[in-house]
C-alpha cells in the first residue's frame, strides 16, 4: 500500500509540474479583467465588414473593446493579420498564406469585398495605443522562431498595451524565453482526433515548455477538467469564443476577461 500511494504521489507530482502555469501575476491581468474583447474586431457579414480587416478592427477600437487578431508570415517574410492557413474561405484561392508575398496577398479582397488583408504595421499606427490587443501567433515549429522574431520586432517600438498567445507552446516558450516582460497565454481547445501535440496542448501539459501568464480555454467545454485545474493553479482565465449574451453571461463565473464575436455585450 505504501509503495502504490507512493507511485500515486510520484505521478501526481509528475503531472502537476508539468501543468503548471507561471507563478507570477503579470501587472497586465489588472489591465484586462473583465475586458470585453472583439474576435478578428468587430465584423458583420451582412453589413459587409469581413473578419480581421482593417473597417472591423477601426469599429472595434472606436468602442473600446480590446481587439484580438491572428498573426502570419508572408513568403516575403512580412506580417499580416489573417487566420486561416489557407486562402479558400475568406479569399476563395485554395493556396496557404506563406506561398504569397505581401504585395500578392494585397491584391486579394476579403469576402468579397473592397477589404484587403491588413498588416501587423498598419493595423498598431491605427489602434495606436487606444485599446488592449491580444495578439495570436499563427506558427508551427517549421516558422516559430522567425515569426516571434518579425512580431517583436515590429513590437518593440509600439507604445500600447499587449499581450500574446498561441495555440503553438513555442511561440508561448519563445516569449517565455526572450520577452518575459509581456504576458503571454495558452490558447487551448478539446482534442479528440490524433494530433499528439494537439492533445498534450489541450491539456496544458507543454506548460512545463512556456509556464504562461494565463490559459484561454474554449469556452464550449468550460468545465473541462483541464481548464478547471488551470484556474485553480493561478493561470489567469480567458473565454473564447462567446456568441451571445446568454452565453456570457454563463461563463462569467469561469473567466475573467472575454473574447466574443456576433454580437456586442
Amino acid at each position: 500500500l505504501y509503495i502504490l500511494l507512493s507511485v500515486v504521489l510520484l505521478l501526481s507530482a509528475g503531472f502537476l509540474y508539468l501543468v503548471f502555469p507561471s507563478l507570477r501575476r503579470h501587472k497586465d491581468r489588472e489591465k484586462i479583467k473583465g475586458l470585453m474583447i472583439a474576435h478578428r474586431g468587430l465584423h458583420n457579414k451582412d453589413k459587409g465588414i469581413p473578419e480581421n480587416s482593417m473597417e472591423a478592427f477601426i469599429l472595434a477600437a472606436a468602442k473600446g473593446y480590446g481587439i484580438e487578431t491572428d498573426m502570419r508570415l508572408t513568403s516575403d517574410g512580412e506580417i499580416v493579420l489573417f487566420h486561416d492557413d489557407i486562402l479558400k474561405r475568406m479569399c476563395g484561392i485554395d493556396k496557404r498564406v506563406d506561398e504569397f508575398t505581401l504585395a500578392e496577398l494585397q491584391t486579394f479582397s476579403l469576402g468579397g469585398t473592397e477589404h484587403k488583408i491588413p498588416t501587423l504595421k498598419e493595423f498598431l499606427r491605427m489602434v495606436d495605443g487606444r485599446v488592449m490587443l491580444v495578439l495570436e501567433l499563427k506558427c508551427t515549429n517549421k516558422d516559430c522562431n522567425k515569426l516571434c522574431t518579425k512580431v517583436n520586432e515590429i513590437l518593440s517600438n509600439y507604445k500600447g498595451d499587449y499581450c500574446v498567445e498561441s495555440f503553438y507552446p513555442g511561440a508561448v516558450r519563445w516569449y517565455k524565453i526572450h520577452r518575459k516582460d509581456i504576458m503571454r497565454g495558452q490558447l487551448a481547445q478539446p482534442h479528440k482526433g490524433n494530433d499528439i501535440l494537439k492533445k498534450i496542448a489541450a491539456k496544458f501539459m507543454a506548460n512545463v515548455l512556456s509556464r504562461p501568464d494565463f490559459s484561454a480555454f474554449d469556452v464550449s467545454d468550460a468545465n473541462n477538467p483541464f481548464f478547471v485545474l488551470q484556474r485553480i493553479l493561478g493561470a489567469y482565465p480567458v473565454g473564447w469564443t462567446i456568441k451571445s449574451q446568454e452565453e456570457l453571461e454563463k461563463v462569467k463565473k469561469y473567466c475573467d476577461s472575454y473574447i466574443f464575436e456576433g454580437f456586442e455585450p
